[in-house]
């Protein structure tokens, strides 16, 4: 591995932005309720977005973030001239908000060397680094080869089968208040609550401000929700702030994890999958 954790800093992503197979992806989605398409465009110096909500989505399905499947996943990347020995650094323009989702992506599609701008494009800034304002884009193809990986990888099987199983834990990155169904989904036609037996730790909850917190702070929420024995299985609404958590426990020494694909965008529309409410 290039480096050694899979956060990296402005400064680290600053000292090593000559490297020869280095590639940098502005992740960048909207938030729900937030966008950001009306600002000024700003990036990194020769960064080529990914498209996570139009490629890299699977929009065959009626749910919002769905993975592609392997051969789309990597003729999409090989589109933005990406190679199987490409050092990829995700990022994105809140600070901590999809580019985890994309490291997730590469992890599940059997790429090693993929890392976060933890802060992202505020942490760049926040350095006086240079900006641009266009994307990079790239005019070769590249020789990525996908390699999926079932176990970064969790469907709604998958989760049937960790309700009761006392090796796993289920964690749901949405707020208290819809985690507890006490608070509306954003999302019309969903019901409101929580898969069985899962745990709830609000993303927002381990980041201080546009970046994580310290990873120490991350070792500490974790051991209160899991052990190293655990397989650690993260769901939210529609897989994004799932990978936030994803992320976090893999720093926090808790790599052993899984991402609920279709969360709670699924869960929660399917009638015939039980809900528990805490009112």
């Amino acid at each position: 591995m290039k480096f050694d954790k899979p956060l990296l800093s402005a400064q680290q992503l600053h000292e090593n932005n000559n490297l020869p197979n280095l590639i940098i992806l502005d992740c960048t989605i909207d938030k729900v309720g937030q966008s950001l398409k009306d600002e000024k465009l700003e990036t990194i110096p020769n960064a080529i977005f990914f498209d996570i909500e139009g490629k890299f989505s699977d929009h065959a399905v009626n749910l919002p973030h769905t993975l592609v499947d392997e051969e789309t996943f990597a003729k999409e990347v090989q589109n933005l001239g990406i190679n199987s020995d490409s050092i990829i650094v995700c990022y994105d323009r809140w600070g901590v908000y999809s580019s985890p989702r994309a490291w997730w992506m590469f992890k599940a599609m059997g790429h090693k060397e993929v890392y976060v701008l933890d802060g992202g494009l505020p942490a760049w800034k926040a350095n006086n680094f240079e900006t641009n304002s266009v994307h990079f884009q790239p005019t070769e193809k590249g020789s990525f080869k996908a390699d999926f990986q079932q176990d970064w990888f969790a469907d709604k099987q998958v989760m049937l089968n960790s309700i009761n199983d006392q090796s796993k834990t289920i964690v749901d990155a949405r707020s208290e208040g819809r985690y507890k169904g006490t608070s509306p989904e954003p999302r019309q036609g969903l019901r409101s609550g929580h898969i069985p037996n899962s745990k709830n730790l609000f993303f927002e909850n381990i980041l201080d401000g546009s970046h994580y917190k310290s990873e120490q702070e991350l070792k500490l929420i974790f051991q209160k929700l899991t052990n190293q024995n655990q397989e650690n299985i993260f769901s939210c609404g529609s897989g994004i702030t799932a990978s936030i958590l994803a992320l976090a426990s893999t720093v926090a020494g808790f790599p052993n994890v899984k991402v609920y694909d279709g969360s709670w965008s699924e869960w929660g529309a399917d009638e015939s999958l039980p809900i528990e409410k805490d009112l």
